[in-house]
């Protein structure tokens, strides 16, 4: 399983490596990547003549996404962008983001993809294009066995964990202002300070949330869902076309042939309790 210090490790690893990533296979730099052509961000025929296609993605949080010991990164967002790139006939160039940085490495070009626990939202719409959602996920709140939280009401007044960039922020700064929100750049910082017991609560996506409590004993996701449900899905840079037409096509073609079934039971089962089921998380 999982835990901060090899996540760290791995992070520290990976920021010492230049070379690209072959399908995700190798050694890959933790962040990177030149401009792309055009206002728009890279056509899918400019990344096939490339011979690479540049993704964002986190390397602290597994299992969705992170840097193994060795350098090499795992989880459900990396085993979707090596398909990606597998069926485009490319290589991967990984880009490591923290949450707040997804939006910026489209706009300014540095990615052409941003397969990161992206949650849509309308705001987000607005600033980039998501292509079909392929997995399911809300709000939710861990806490220690020994203070559970188990309703919104509980944290009034009480310091909060979240990381900046992400739903939970907008969250709980749209809807709970009592709540003193302690902001964090990056998972591993926020989680460390959860642990540290710098704060009272921590809260994330649900779906991330059950695999930490999982294999950190001590803590329970006492709320498991705040807000309404929402979806993830890929991102590319606002206008680009051709790229958002072939993701499209591309989310349909893999639900259709079980890829989403398959790479549940290999990156996510092994991480979730029993009573987490593949429905509760995959898009049919």
């Amino acid at each position: 399983m999982f835990n901060l210090k090899k996540i760290a490790a791995g992070v520290l690893a990976a920021a010492t490596l230049i070379s690209v990533a072959a399908c995700g296979n190798g050694p890959d730099p933790a962040a990177g990547g030149s401009s792309a052509s055009g206002q728009q961000g890279q056509t899918v025929e400019q990344i096939k003549k490339a011979g690479k296609i540049r993704i964002a993605t986190f390397g602290d949080l597994p299992p969705y996404g992170y840097v193994k010991n060795d350098g090499t990164r795992a989880g459900y967002d990396v085993a979707l962008g090596n398909q990606v790139a597998k069926d485009l006939g490319v290589k991967v160039e990984w880009v490591q983001v923290n949450a707040d940085g997804r939006v910026d490495s489209l706009k300014s070009d540095k990615v052409d993809l941003v397969l990161a626990n992206f949650t849509v939202t309308d705001e987000r719409k607005q600033v980039v294009d998501f292509a079909s959602p392929y997995m399911k996920v809300s709000i939710g709140v861990v806490s220690p066995d020994k203070a559970k939280i188990t309703s919104a009401d509980d944290l009034k007044g009480k310091d909060l964990a979240v990381t900046k960039g992400t739903t939970a922020e907008t969250y709980f700064t749209q809807n709970y202002p009592d709540v003193n929100l302690q902001k964090f750049d990056s998972k591993t910082q926020q989680f460390q300070a959860f642990k540290d017991g710098r704060v009272a609560a921590l809260a994330d996506d649900n779906t991330y949330l059950y695999a930490w409590a999982k294999d950190n004993p001590g803590y329970t996701v006492g709320i498991k869902t705040l807000g309404d449900e929402s979806t993830i899905a890929p991102a590319v840079k606002k206008g680009n076309k051709s790229l958002l037409d072939w993701m499209n096509n591309e989310i349909k073609t893999l639900t259709d042939d079980g890829f989403f079934e398959k790479a549940y039971e290999s990156e996510l089962a092994p991480s979730f309790t029993s009573d987490i089921k593949p429905e509760d998380v995959i898009i049919k």
